[in-house]
């Protein structure tokens, strides 16, 4: 009778011991499999975030107001750059103030720099994040910035493109602080960047309510 009841003591222990070790187990695995997804997610939100390895943001000053991509693409060669490695910084009224450059790599943008000491310190460049660059709006040279008078409405514009093949739709009026006084902006946007650039030679001081307007090509 002892024995029976020493065996089955032992049994009970058994049990006891193998429930408390898989229940401790269970939470090391559901633990693990956390992590690892979590690490997936990670990795998969990075590569949305963060630029191409290497990739390195400028911003170049002391530009002329009638600097354009292709002088900062000549500028500096051997940096690997083209013109949709350059966005165009403008103010209020649209005079350029800088420009915001993406270089491949950090060797590119070390190379700028030393052109730039080289060749008397033209401009400016500084490092700047990705977040800027991403926020500055490109306008690729296919928008004509339109200076008109203060009482031009849509129908005006219209009558000054007419026969240009520009999207009507997307075209913006509105007024800007001037020095003086407001001034009446448009800027009207074409397919092209030839279409645009053959607009402002057609129409460019073309009379707008017997005065003639100024335009020009945004960048």
């Amino acid at each position: 009778m002892a024995t029976t009841k020493l065996g089955l003591l032992r049994n009970s222990l058994k049990s006891i011991i193998l429930s408390s070790g898989g229940s401790r187990g269970l939470p090391s695995r559901s633990l693990s499999t956390t992590v690892a997804s979590g690490d997936q997610d990670a990795s998969f939100s990075d590569s949305f975030v963060n630029p191409p390895p290497g990739m390195v943001f400028g911003r170049l000053t002391n530009i002329g107001r009638n600097t354009l991509k292709t002088d900062i693409i000549h500028y500096f060669e051997g940096c690997d750059l083209s013109a949709e490695d350059i966005k165009v910084e403008y103010n209020k009224l649209f005079n350029p103030t800088g420009m915001l450059v993406q270089f491949p790599s950090r060797s590119s943008f070390d190379t700028a720099l030393r052109l730039i000491m080289r060749k008397g310190r033209l401009y400016n460049l500084t490092k700047i994040d990705r977040g800027l660059w991403d926020l500055q709006t490109s306008y690729s040279g296919k928008t004509v910035l339109l200076k008109a008078q203060r009482n031009a409405i849509q129908e005006d514009v219209e009558r000054i493109f007419r026969g240009c093949n520009y999207d009507g739709s997307s075209t913006e009026i509105f007024l800007r602080p001037g020095p003086v006084e407001p001034v009446k902006l448009a800027l009207v946007r074409f397919p092209t960047r030839e279409e645009a650039m053959t607009a402002v030679r057609l129409r460019n001081r073309s009379f707008c309510l017997n005065t003639p307007v100024v335009m020009h090509v945004l960048q």
